[in-house]
Order: structure tokens, then sequence, then C-alpha cells
């Protein structure tokens, strides 16, 4: 069980990310107004680094699924939408290096999986796919870095999930903020 010691926003207590993804097709509408929670997230010089490729029809999905980890598809594959999360990691104007692309992007998935929250959606990102075939399926310039692919949907039914997964279908705890703060 989550304990919070303080009074904050409703949406980030109740956050967290479920496996367990019903099968309904979410509104066009709603899946855009998460896209604009990401996009109005702040980034350094206002870069806005992030990039996102949308998959919502069976062929879409069936690609973006190709990409998952066993581990993963076992139950993202329920999702209606997965999405692709990409940083480009120059800035537009004079080329060089965006430090903060990533921390950047960060940001953007946090925005949004805060509106999925606030609209009775669930998003859970993943990290577990392979980058190379990601990039090559989308033709990415090496200075676009594919970061997660995000399952969106709606809360379904735990008992999908093989009991092993089950058993994790739970909000993570935190550390105490003693063992995060650190003291100088």
């Amino acid at each position: 069980m989550r304990k919070f010691n303080y009074p904050i926003m409703p949406e980030i207590m109740q956050r967290w990310s479920p496996r367990a993804f019903s099968e309904e097709p979410l509104a066009e509408a709603d899946v855009l107004a998460l896209l604009e929670a990401a996009r109005y997230a702040p980034s350094c010089f206002n870069e806005q680094p992030w990039r996102f490729i949308v998959a919502q029809t069976q062929h879409e999905l069936q690609a973006m699924q190709d990409l998952l980890t066993e581990q993963n598809l076992a139950w993202a594959k329920r999702a209606p939408v997965l999405l692709l999360l990409i940083a480009k990691r120059t800035f537009t104007e004079g080329g060089k290096d965006n430090y903060w692309h990533m921390f950047d992007v960060g940001t953007a998935w946090g925005y949004l999986s805060l509106e999925a929250e606030r609209r009775g959606l669930i998003a859970h990102a993943m990290g577990g796919f392979s980058r190379k075939r990601t990039a090559e399926m989308f033709s990415l310039s090496p200075d676009l870095a594919p970061i997660a692919i995000v399952a969106i949907g709606k809360l379904g039914d735990a008992n999908v999930l093989s009991p092993a997964l089950r058993e994790r279908e739970k909000p993570g705890t935190r550390r105490p903020l003693s063992e995060t703060v650190m003291k100088h």
C-alpha cells in the first residue's frame, strides 16, 4: 500500500502502471488530448525534442508489437494504442548536442501519464523493445533516438494476465524521502 506524507495532486497519488488492458478502442479525442498534454511539457530552450508515432490500427499495432520483448508483448498486446516516444538529440538551431533531450522527453511522458490518469485511462511505459529494429522500421535518422513504447488504454481484467503478472498488478511502493533526498 502506498503511503503519502504530504498532500499532492490526486492524479499523482492514483497513477500507476497496470498491465491488465481492456481491448476496447479509445476515442481519437482522448488520444489527441494525451498528446496535447505531452506537447505542453517544459523543455530546455523550448526545444520540444519529443516526437511520437502512434499505433492504433491492427496493422500499426502489429508492427509496434513486433518490436517488444516477449515479456512486454505478453500483456501489451491487448492495449488499443501503442505510442513510440522519440527524442531529437540535437538542438534545431545550430545543431549542437542537446544534453537534456531524454530528460525533456521523460517530462513529456510524465505529463501524458497524468492526463491519462485524469481521463480514467492507463498508460504503461516500456523500455523492453528493440531500439535498433525500431530505428530501422521507422527510418529514424541518427538524430532521433527511440526512448520508450507506451501502452495506453482502459483498465481491463487482471485475470487475463499470467499468475506472475497478476501478482505484480498493484501500485508500486516508493522508498522514503529520507532515503531519496541527499544532503550536502
